[in-house]
């Protein structure tokens, strides 16, 4: 039995509190790690360590800041395996999906250190005669991290990347569902000889250490990717210092299918994109809005390929499409949400229960009859779950869909350039994918809108998103 060990300030310490939190896999329900279940205390010593460390780093050039990144890319790609075998583990990812997850971590840590010598300030014009105005851009100081469970191992990378590189030092909170993969992560930090401080690894409670992370006037930015009540909690907790945050949150992203899409097309990404790590992902289709000249067509199809997702243990079979979900209340969750759609008038089309009795896995779903005013529309799902809304009007359908407290991610299946804009145009959403699954670029912008959060990451936007102005108005005799 694996037990795990927080890193602060540079070394990996023993569990402080006696307690621990049971890891489990989700294929299995079997416990396989255990995490210590740490304290506000060991919380506040990683945030002293992250502000002690913190000038220092800052003034070691960009350049050199990102060379540590490239190291714990090259750190990643070594134990690639390793890492890779650890999410399908505790997570119940495809060995597919996380190996896509592993080498794209790695590889978002590369493209971030090339921005080392990219991000720049400005000059700007005075209205004075002998007055210059410089716009600097500088590190904020202590950041935080708190992690969710769906892509553990590479929001480690989108949260410490950019906070590293532009001299930052930042404290992570890894999911108590998934915390071994963040413990390798900080293996390989201590291997590459990161300035102790500059990256910490703190486990435990989202009420007590995330608190701690938000709530700490040390901090300057805490970000968060979670639920929306968490996000709530995480914005209560920094409001004291009136400290920044960042956060992404849930999704109810719509899919409009229009009359001339190319419905093979439409059926093969709205699929992939509802599946994906078995429908627990914030950018997930889910909910489809198809016209009612191609419905029936677009529904055989979407059934049978529905039907035809392989779902197994990823620990065993290498060839799936879809594993568990990740825990005994996520189970529960999609299956009352399938219930009552049926009771609200939904039709069961197939799937809506659980596989088997070990380990956390649901059936394909797709639910038909739906109407906008149900929940299985309007709350987010988070499971394989795809329910069907008919509209005859392009204005209905951009109607439905942007009602919604949600505005993370949409798309849109077209051949008209017309149709695609001005759907474009008015749909309320961060991102919207026209003709291609939901999955997002690390050179864009993921920021949604409404419930789905406040800010944004991946990209230059992401990275400013770790630093602040500073205007010198400089003024000499002539």
């Amino acid at each position: 039995m694996k037990e795990l060990k927080m890193f602060i300030d540079g070394k990996f310490i023993d569990n402080t509190s006696g307690k621990w939190i049971d890891v489990l896999n989700p294929s299995t329900e079997e416990v396989i790690a255990k995490m210590p279940d740490g304290t506000v205390e060991d919380a506040k010593k990683a945030i002293d360590s992250a502000e002690t460390a913190q000038n220092a780093w800052e003034k070691i050039p960009a350049v050199e800041r990102a060379s540590y990144l490239i190291k714990i890319a090259a750190g990643i790609r070594k134990r690639e395996k390793e890492i890779t075998d650890t999410i399908v583990k505790e997570g119940g990812k495809t060995q597919a999906l996380a190996n896509v997850e592993t080498l794209f971590t790695a590889d978002y840590l590369e493209y971030m250190a090339g921005w080392a010598r990219r991000y720049e300030g400005e000059i700007i014009q005075s209205d004075r005669p002998n007055e210059n105005i410089f716009l600097f851009k500088k590190p904020l100081g202590v950041t935080t991290g708190i992690l969710p469970w769906n892509f553990p191992f590479f929001l480690i990378a989108r949260k410490a990347a950019p906070a590293l590189v532009t001299g930052n030092t930042i404290v992570v909170k890894p999911s108590q569902q998934t915390p071994i993969n963040a413990y390798i992560f900080a293996q390989i930090v201590e291997e590459v000889g990161l300035p102790k401080g500059v990256f910490n690894l703190v486990n435990g409670r989202g009420s007590v250490i995330g608190n701690e992370l938000a709530a700490n006037p040390k901090v300057a930015m805490v970000s968060l990717t979670g639920s929306v009540s968490a996000g709530q909690q995480t914005m209560a907790a920094a409001a004291a210092n009136v400290t920044k945050v960042s956060l992404e949150l849930g999704g109810k992203a719509p899919a409009i299918v229009m009359p001339d899409a190319d419905i093979d097309l439409a059926v093969k990404c709205i699929i992939a994109s509802r599946v994906i790590n078995t429908g627990q992902v914030c950018n997930c289709a889910e909910r489809v809005y198809v016209h009612s000249s191609i419905k029936d067509k677009f529904m055989d199809k979407l059934v049978a390929g529905m039907k035809a997702v392989k779902v197994g243990d990823p620990n065993q079979v290498a060839d799936l499409d879809m594993g568990p979900l990740v825990e005994a209340n996520a189970l529960r969750s999609v299956q009352e949400k399938v219930d009552k759609a049926v009771k609200q008038g939904a039709r069961l089309v197939c799937g809506g229960k659980r596989i088997g009795t070990k380990g956390y896995f649901f059936e394909p779903t797709v639910l038909d009859n739906v109407t906008n005013k149900m929940d299985i529309i309007q709350e987010e799902t988070f499971g394989p779950v795809l329910p069907i809304v008919e509209f005859t009007d392009i204005d209905d359908a951009i109607a439905m869909a942007n009602d919604s407290e949600f505005g993370l991610t949409s798309s849109v299946y077209t051949q008209n350039l017309n149709t695609a804009f001005k759907l474009v145009r008015a749909l309320k959403f961060g991102e919207t994918y026209i003709n291609r699954e939901n999955f997002e670029a690390m050179q864009g912008f993921h920021a949604g809108c409404r419930k789905s959060g406040i800010g944004g990451a991946d990209g230059k936007h992401g990275l400013e998103e770790y630093l602040q102005t500073h205007v010198v108005y400089l003024e000499t005799k002539g």
